[in-house]
């Protein structure tokens, strides 16, 4: 048996959700007869552009900026949770349930953070929404970066930020399994919708393996009904890169608007 690297980490935590998805990955493994790489010490970004790589999920705005035409799409994931369904996903932008403000504008030249420069749900899509309510190119004073969607929750937690776009599947895993975590907050607005995180492989996979792969991840899901049901995903549906040029198309709305950085 070959080995091939094989990692989901883009939704790692509360622990639940850890372990579903590492059943759902064993039983994907089995039925393929692969046997899985030590991934260890690898960068998202190494592992991404691995040539061994054989499953794992990405952010769609590095899908269509850092990775675009390097990594193959798999599938698009139907997570049935509040605020994502139907192969799509939202950023829900939080502040504190303390804080009297009420509406986004409110919120100019407050303290935002993101989890990074380069995620969609925490960064892109926030961008997009604000786009509109800055001014002169700007809406917030300041802006950290947390690392992390939980610990941009923290920030907010914490009064380290006032303002804050966290994805909506990993906003509902929190809140099923470590409410109080989210539980000192409160919904401002959504964003737009957008979809959600691509699973992908190599780029040298063929068609017939990609089929295969999507095939074998549906079929475990299937056969594994309580990890589903922890996941809130009964479905991967077939999709390709062009099913996220949306991303982009965000990204040039808030440009044309003059708010190329989140600031």
């Amino acid at each position: 048996m070959t080995q091939h690297i094989a990692e989901l980490l883009m939704y790692t935590a509360p622990e639940p959700i850890h372990q579903a998805n590492e059943r759902w990955l064993a039983r994907i493994l089995e039925y393929l007869g692969e046997t899985r790489g030590d991934a260890e010490g690898l960068s998202l970004m190494d592992m991404w552009l691995s040539p061994h790589l054989l499953l794992t999920q990405t952010c769609g705005y590095p899908l269509m900026t850092a990775l675009r035409g390097k990594v193959r799409v798999l599938g698009r994931p139907r997570y049935e949770l509040p605020d994502s369904s139907g192969g799509d996903h939202c950023s829900l932008i939080l502040g504190r349930v303390d804080d009297r403000r009420q509406t986004l504008a409110d919120f100019r030249h407050s303290r935002g953070v993101i989890n990074g420069q380069d995620s969609n749900s925490g960064m892109n899509l926030l961008r997009h929404r604000l786009a509109p309510l800055q001014r002169d190119g700007q809406f917030f004073a300041q802006v950290g970066i947390s690392g992390s969607h939980r610990e941009s929750l923290r920030w907010l937690r914490e009064g380290l930020a006032d303002l804050a776009a966290i994805d909506s599947v990993t906003f509902a895993y929190l809140a099923r399994h470590a409410a109080e975590e989210v539980a000192a907050l409160r919904l401002i607005a959504r964003s737009a919708p957008s979809p959600a995180l691509p699973f992908i492989t190599a780029a040298t996979v063929s068609d017939e393996q990609a089929e295969e792969l999507l095939r074998v991840m549906n079929l475990a899901l299937r056969e594994l009904p309580e990890v589903a049901e922890t996941l809130g995903l009964p479905e991967v549906l077939p999709a390709n890169e062009s099913d996220y040029q949306v991303v982009l198309d965000y990204q040039r709305e808030a440009e044309m608007l003059g708010y190329g950085d989140l600031r």
